[in-house]
């Protein structure tokens, strides 16, 4: 099953699956349908049975599916055996944000270094973290086999940095810079860019407000 490459909306769909049953009480829910789960993520249940079927499950006609096996399931085909070092460059106010946020919410990611070229955060251990100079990039990355980094920095700096990443072995980078970077082909990127986010829900604000309604063109 995980030998088998799933398009990325795919992979989407069935992160978001586990964070609704995450949410769920097994003792007070045990089993849920197919045409509940459709409810509660706006996808068809045609589309939500195909991608839990692509993963190896399938749920009973009568009883549906049953919420812990469901979401062993899919934290089988999410997360790696063990858990995934992550590291995160730029301390600033984005920086702390998400090493606060990010603390303990999930079992196999863990932010365990993050880098600064400030001389002031150097050393210093937010949350749990701590921060190293940006010179030792390669090094702590290398020595404790991190594969995937957070870069929260300034657009100016972001393809650069990206560029130490990849070729520091890092195979998965989360960027918040607005800037797209151009990386190889074997990491894997997801850009962030919040002005653009926003932007977008400016866009569709305006049209509800004009027209009643959204109308959503896929």
């Amino acid at each position: 099953m995980q030998d088998k490459t799933f398009p990325e909306k795919t992979v989407e769909r069935l992160i978001l699956y586990r964070r609704l049953l995450m949410n769920l009480d097994p003792e007070e829910k045990s089993n849920i349908f197919s045409h509940e789960l459709s409810v509660m993520t706006g996808f068809t249940s045609a589309q939500i049975r195909r991608d839990l079927m692509a993963i190896g499950y399938s749920g009973s006609p009568v009883k549906g599916y049953e919420i812990k096996k469901l979401y062993a399931s899919l934290s089988e085909f999410i997360d790696a055996p063990d858990v995934q070092q992550v590291a995160i460059i730029g301390l600033g106010q984005l920086g702390r944000a998400i090493v606060n946020y990010f603390r303990g919410r999930r079992e196999k990611l863990e932010i365990t270094a993050a880098f600064d070229k400030d001389s002031k955060k150097i050393d210093r251990v937010v949350n749990g973290v701590r921060c190293y100079s940006i010179q030792d990039l390669e090094k702590i990355l290398q020595e404790n086999n991190i594969q995937i980094a957070i870069l929260a920095i300034p657009e100016d700096q972001a393809q650069y940095m990206g560029g130490r990443l990849a070729s520091a072995g890092v195979k998965g980078i989360l960027n918040y810079a607005p800037i797209q970077l151009k990386l190889p082909a074997s990491v894997h990127v997801e850009n962030r860019d919040m002005i653009m986010a926003v932007e977008k829900v400016a866009h569709f604000a305006r049209q509800v407000k004009e027209n009643g309604f959204h109308e959503s063109i896929s």
